[in-house]
């Protein structure tokens, strides 16, 4: 499909709240990865998120006749291993064993930065003010997750994880960006989809003792919950509005939207969790706005 020509778009008209409730959508994965991975490993839990998400949309875009990428499949499932398998698991990963979340969301935090960097790559050009922007982004995550970093738990193998999950979804994005940023959302993140939950399978397989009857994941109501707002609203909802702004826009002014997740988190941890709400992270979340205001500006 060309962008813009088929069901699977976004018409330009529903594009103005996308950006907004695109942030909401994705800081609520942090959410959901607090209720589920108690219950589950954490590569387990992405193929079976990814499973789940390719058996509702499969069916879909066979009924709805929905067309394949054409001499760019290759493209779209590496930009999916990288943005499903090679993010979610290494974050998740790291988390699992006992990265600090304050820790993990700084060094993935990074990611408009480097998007910036690379963007000549693709034809991009990033303005001084959006530099400013970002650099004002990025202080801001780093004042909100100030009171959540700790060096407890932390390890070599952990570092490494976020390390990989920040050059995964970078990575990622830029390949979507420049070799395949048309295909149909229903069939190309079936493709995704797939691609991540058989290149994980091996690893949890080995590391976790995947086995088809999941009898190591605990099959909870917190689970199940978490579970299937991971395949709905995560894996299907914000990842569509994903590809649609970055169909859309600069990579630099899409990425710098995840500096909004930190601090949407910290507000729905509150909400939902009890977790205090400090000054400096109330200042941090204003810094983090004025950033990415600086960056998407047109």
């Amino acid at each position: 499909m060309q962008a813009g020509a088929h069901a699977g778009t976004v018409p330009p008209g529903w594009l103005a709240p996308v950006p907004l409730f695109f942030v909401f959508l994705w800081s609520t994965g942090f959410i959901a990865a607090k209720y589920g991975l108690p219950y589950a490993p954490p590569l387990s839990f992405v193929i079976i998120r990814c499973l789940g998400a390719v058996a509702i949309l499969l069916p879909l875009a066979l009924l709805m006749r929905a067309p394949w990428p054409r001499g760019t499949i290759g493209w779209v499932a590496l930009s999916g291993l990288l943005l499903q398998a090679g993010y979610l698991g290494g974050v998740w990963s790291a988390i699992k064993i006992g990265m600090p979340a304050g820790l993990s969301a700084l060094i993935v935090g990074m990611q408009p930065i480097l998007t910036a960097f690379a963007a000549p790559l693709i034809g991009e050009r990033v303005t001084p003010r959006q530099w400013l922007g970002l650099l004002l982004g990025l202080s801001g995550v780093a004042l909100v997750v100030a009171a959540k970093i700790s060096l407890s738990g932390l390890s070599p193998l952990a570092i490494g994880l976020c390390v990989l999950a920040l050059l995964s979804i970078t990575a990622g994005t830029m390949i979507q960006k420049r070799f395949c940023p048309g295909f149909d959302l229903r069939t190309g993140t079936v493709i995704q989809f797939s691609a991540s939950a058989l290149a994980l399978l091996p690893l949890a397989v080995l590391l976790e003792g995947f086995t088809p009857s999941l009898a190591h994941v605990d099959w909870t109501p917190q689970f199940v919950g978490a579970l299937l707002w991971s395949i709905l609203a995560l894996s299907i909802g914000a990842i569509f509005l994903l590809f649609t702004l970055i169909r859309r826009n600069d990579a630099t002014r899409v990425t710098s939207l995840l500096y909004l997740t930190p601090p949407t988190t910290a507000v729905m941890a509150w909400l939902v969790f009890g977790e205090k709400l400090s000054p400096l992270g109330l200042a941090g979340m204003a810094v983090a706005v004025l950033g990415v205001a600086c960056v998407v500006k047109k």
